[in-house]
């Protein structure tokens, strides 16, 4: 009895440790078995997110994209997409519409302390190339066909409140012309802040934005102003000016819509336009400097054309500055903006003849001008 008493007391005491054991095993392997699911789910999420990239970018109609490569960083919030690109389905050329080399899109964690859960985005290298044979519509718009721009927010799942672009170029191409026209911004350089009025002002627009840029003729473009984003119809007040682009560089466009070619001379462009409520106020400043125009034909032909010129460049030229110039005003609701013709023709003749427009933006347009003309 003793002995059957002592080997049912050690298969117990053996069967206890053995649970013991179970029970250590247990502890060790739920804990290793999320961590295995853990990092095979890290793994797999960059491909995951590549996929619903592409398939975001698949279901845009009328159109075809792919993203190259992801990178997440789940501690800072963050994802990187690589080589993104967008076109039209039916394009007459293989130029990408959009194309992003780099695109990181994070949380901004200053706005985070403030209460908002709101990203920020860094663009390295963005492309947006308009070829407009590409564009054309041969038959009525389908706006669900063009509404690309909606369907790629999606890959932003929280609002955009900063907006970051380096080294970015827009260009306007027309291949049919001969030669090609290629109208373009170079080295862009944007920066807008505050776009969802994470940072409260006093201020009826809190948005800031300034960019800079080199354009056709390597002239030097600066745009900044402020905004109010954060309604239906976005409310704005900005000045451009571009100065220095060579007058030849427009050659290309000049030709082919106009039938004028120019030998030399300097192009200026200034403008400021302010939006109230859905009204526009504002106006456009082109100015030729030392411009000389290539003379048509040969012989009489020739002779006639630069006579021609040289008549009205001596009637419409500010002689001491050397300048062509005029302000074209605009004005009016957003959906019937008018660029008044009779001002614009005696801005020639008040450049010319009263006092010369300056290379300058006039400062002559503010916000309250476009609110105080919209109600009435």
């Amino acid at each position: 009895m003793a002995g059957r008493s002592e080997t049912h007391g050690n298969l117990i005491k053996t069967g206890f440790m053995n649970n013991r054991r179970g029970i250590r095993k247990k502890r060790y392997l739920v804990p290793a078995g999320i961590i295995v699911v853990l990092l095979v789910f890290r793994l797999l999420l960059p491909v995951l997110v590549k996929n619903y990239v592409n398939g975001v970018l698949a279901g845009i109609p009328g159109h075809y994209g792919q993203v190259a490569d992801i990178d997440l960083n789940l501690l800072l919030g963050s994802y990187v997409l690589h080589d993104l690109y967008l076109n039209k389905v039916d394009a007459n050329s293989e130029v990408p519409f959009l194309e992003f080399k780099k695109t990181r899109i994070s949380l901004e964690w200053d706005a985070l302390l403030k209460g908002k859960i709101v990203c920020e985005i860094t663009m390295t290298r963005p492309q947006l190339i308009y070829v407009f044979e590409d564009q054309e519509q041969d038959r009525a718009p389908d706006p669900e066909l063009e509404d690309w721009s909606k369907a790629l927010t999606d890959l932003v799942p929280i609002d955009i409140n900063k907006l970051q672009v380096n080294e970015g170029k827009v260009a306007f191409v027309q291949l049919s012309a001969s030669p090609d026209i290629d109208l373009h911004l170079t080295d862009i350089h944007l920066h807008a802040a505050n776009l969802r009025n994470v940072v409260q002002q006093n201020s009826n627009l809190p948005s800031s934005l300034y960019a800079t840029a080199t354009s056709i003729g390597n002239g030097h473009l600066k745009l900044e102003g402020k905004m109010d984003l954060v309604r239906r119809i976005p409310n704005m007040d900005l000045s451009l000016a571009l100065e220095d682009a060579s007058a030849t560089a427009l050659n290309d466009f000049t030709n082919h819509y106009a039938g004028i070619d120019f030998h030399e001379g300097t192009f200026h462009l200034f403008s400021e336009v302010a939006i109230a409520d859905g009204y526009l106020k504002g106006y456009i400043k082109p100015i030729l400097e030392d411009t000389k125009l290539i003379g048509k034909g040969d012989g009489i032909l020739k002779t006639l054309w630069e006579g021609f010129v040289g008549f009205f460049k001596f009637i419409l030229k500010n002689h001491k500055h050397n300048t062509l110039a005029t302000k074209v005003p605009l004005e009016g609701n957003l959906n019937d903006v008018n660029s008044r013709l009779w001002p614009t023709i005696t801005n020639i003749f008040r450049n010319a003849w009263i006092k010369a427009y300056t290379n300058v933006v006039d400062g002559d347009v503010e916000f309250q001008d476009a609110r105080r003309s919209g109600k009435e």
